[in-house]
């Protein structure tokens, strides 16, 4: 691909940290986001106007709203907010779980926070879901230790089922709307859960190798809106795109030359974000034929691994954590 349609990202704001960043999360209504570190410390950052940027524009640090150190006892690995926006649960090798409520208007933390302890290992990720039958929230956590996927009410933060299947430990979990949700793990797998039935659906194994069943650690994993098509990035860095609907593999691609941490599909749903530990963030467009190959580049980079990338909710603008002890924010300039 010619370097003229290249996206040029600029980074917009840089977060410094003491230690390696693993997790950064946008609220639901896109104005703030949330960081957290292996330093333990918990950060809400306000996200910039991007009226003003320009190609030649200077990074600068962005406003943090919000900053408690000692957040966790350990490293803080996974986060994710409620849809409503009025909850943050965040997940750390201390093997517990943090739920705490946060107060939109104020841009603050509030009342009293509920500590989980039911993991017995690093908590690897987390989302939540709307239970439709009575809008309450449920938090879904999985991790190392027994490998068992945790459903939490967050009303009561009492965690009410217990979810088994997987023979290694949970790195990746993902909803994307109603009682549905995916949990990519490191015996290969990807699961399938309907909590409608209290179990698992459907389960796949990619195939990573060609002309072979052969699979690798599922580290990522992703839905389309629509529920059509699945993505799962791998430790041998290869993805695999899945057509859920027909339940068959499309095709297997390399967007990286190391492990992929993380995917997410754009807003719009015709990009994807793939972050790595090659030290790169890499779109795949994926607005034509899915089974031929998909055109990728390198829209950003640190100087160590990616550990995840994160969409603004609406904007074409990108939230990337690494190793490199930053977490930053990219977005395109107004052409």
């Amino acid at each position: 691909q010619s370097d003229q349609n290249r996206p040029r990202f600029v980074a917009v704001t840089t977060l410094e940290d003491v230690q390696a960043v693993r997790c950064a999360e946008f609220h639901p209504n896109g104005r703030i986001y949330a960081v957290g570190s292996n330093s333990k410390t918990f950060r809400i950052c306000e996200y910039p106007a991007l009226s003003e940027i320009r190609e030649d524009h200077s990074t600068y640090q962005p406003t943090v709203l919000f900053k408690r150190t000692k957040h966790h006892k350990g490293s803080i690995y996974c986060m994710a907010w409620s849809p409503a926006g009025d909850l943050i649960a965040t997940g750390s090798n201390d093997k517990t779980v943090k739920l705490m409520r946060f107060n939109e208007s104020q841009k603050q933390l509030e009342g009293q926070e509920m500590e989980l302890t039911m993991h017995d290992g690093t908590v690897r990720d987390l989302c939540f879901l709307e239970d439709s039958s009575n809008k309450s929230s449920l938090l879904i956590s999985g991790g190392a230790g027994d490998c068992k996927i945790y459903v939490t009410d967050c009303e009561t933060s009492t965690p009410f089922q217990a979810l088994s299947g997987h023979g290694g430990h949970v790195l990746s979990l993902y909803n994307w709307g109603g009682v549905m949700f995916v949990s990519g793990s490191q015996d290969k797998t990807v699961r399938f859960w309907d909590l409608r039935t209290r179990g698992c659906v459907n389960m796949v194994t990619p195939a990573t190798s060609p002309g072979s069943r052969q699979g690798s650690p599922v580290a990522a994993v992703c839905v389309d809106p629509s529920g059509r098509l699945l993505v799962s990035g791998h430790e041998d860095s290869s993805c695999v795109l899945y057509d859920i609907r027909g339940n068959r593999p499309i095709q297997c691609f390399k967007p990286h030359s190391a492990d992929v941490r993380s995917i997410r599909f754009s807003p719009s749903a015709y990009y994807l974000l793939t972050a790595g530990y090659d030290n790169k963030l890499v779109l795949t467009d994926l607005q034509g034929d899915l089974t031929m190959p998909l055109p990728s580049v390198v829209v950003a980079q640190h100087t160590d691994k990616v550990i995840s990338g994160r969409w603004h909710p609406v904007d074409f603008s990108f939230l990337s954590t690494s190793a490199d002890k930053t977490a930053t924010l990219w977005a395109l300039p107004p052409i």
